[in-house]
């Protein structure tokens, strides 16, 4: 029904204006968009359709970095407003394939069942980009997982990590399965992709926090992930070790970062991650390293790590803009 000429209308809100101004404004520094991101991914995670507007309001931006960000914003809002956003993103295939992938995963993030005939279309399209493809292979089977009845009886670890994962870390089993079984499942390429992330979860969730007894091996084993042929899965890997921001993870992910025969999505997480570990030794200067790379998307992420590890060094609370000081 239309509002009657007595409804006032719907109040914006200041604050959330603020922050869709400068992520969507071009010449703001790329990470303060980052900032305004995260701080709209808070409010969009509580329900904020207009968050998660704001947030899809920047898939007009240039920078595939960028995007590809936002897009794994609105999957971990869970809310079936982000959906039309990401499909149009995931079908557009004039669009970089890192942040179709990002759609993709985020489709499986939120559990729409309604995507399923896409992201199976996708997956069996033999003419589509391998790293899409794959993603959506993996999409597919959470949301199936996710509205299975295993689902309701499986017993998973409590982790320490709030994000909606591409798959879920393995079940924990009357016997608990060791490092050394959940690297064989890790590193067995023979083994369908959506099981192998899973004991990659299980690995990150052994190694935090970082003084278990169980962190350092566990971090060595995912390390020798990187040697694995699909670029979608070295990348997960580098984004897993800045979720553990662990120490050990550093020679792996200097080395993946340094790689210049590497594919630029999986360098681009190396950076982010490394940004993550800011107030280890070191870790800005090898950074500092890569600013003029030629890869765009890992120069910007170079860009934004360094910022991530002044904010670690700084103590800050949280990696955002707050609301206040983007409507100041």
């Amino acid at each position: 029904m239309a509002p009657s000429a007595t409804t006032p209308p719907p109040v914006e809100d200041p604050a959330i204006l603020a922050l869709r101004k400068t992520l969507t404004t071009e010449s703001e520094p790329l990470a303060r968009r980052f900032r305004a991101l995260f701080s709209l991914k808070h409010l969009a995670c509580q329900s904020s359709i207009p968050a998660i507007q704001a947030i899809a309001a920047g898939f007009k931006s240039p920078s595939s970095l960028l995007k590809h960000e936002l897009a794994y914003c609105l999957g971990q809002t869970k809310n079936m407003a982000a959906v039309p956003f990401l499909r149009v993103v995931l079908e557009d295939k004039e669009e970089d394939s890192m942040c179709r992938h990002e759609a993709a995963e985020a489709l499986g993030a939120i559990g729409d069942v309604g995507s399923l005939e896409v992201l199976r279309g996708m997956r069996d399209d033999v003419k589509e980009v391998q790293v899409v493809r794959e993603t959506c292979e993996i999409a597919v089977a959470r949301v199936e997982w996710e509205n299975s009845e295993a689902r309701s009886v499986e017993k998973l670890r409590i982790s320490d990590f709030a994000s909606i994962d591409p798959a879920p870390p393995t079940p924990l089993m009357e016997e608990a399965e060791t490092i050394g079984t959940l690297e064989s499942k890790l590193l067995d390429t023979k083994l369908p992709l959506f099981l192998r992330y899973r004991a990659m979860f299980g690995l990150r969730d052994l190694a935090s926090p970082p003084d278990l007894p169980t962190a350092v091996p566990s971090v060595l084993a995912l390390a020798k992930g990187f040697a694995d042929p699909s670029a979608l899965f070295r990348h997960e890997i580098a984004f897993v070790f800045g979720q553990l921001s662990h120490p050990a993870s550093i020679p792996a992910l200097t080395a993946a970062l340094a790689d210049l025969k590497e594919e630029s999505m999986v360098r681009h997480e190396a950076a982010e991650a490394l940004g993550s570990l800011g107030e280890e030794d070191g870790v800005e200067a090898t950074l500092k390293l890569f600013l003029n790379d030629e890869e765009q998307v890992v120069r910007e992420s170079v860009v934004v790590a360094l910022d991530m590890a002044e904010f670690e060094k700084g103590g800050e609370v949280e990696y955002a803009l707050i609301p206040e000081t983007a409507a100041a």
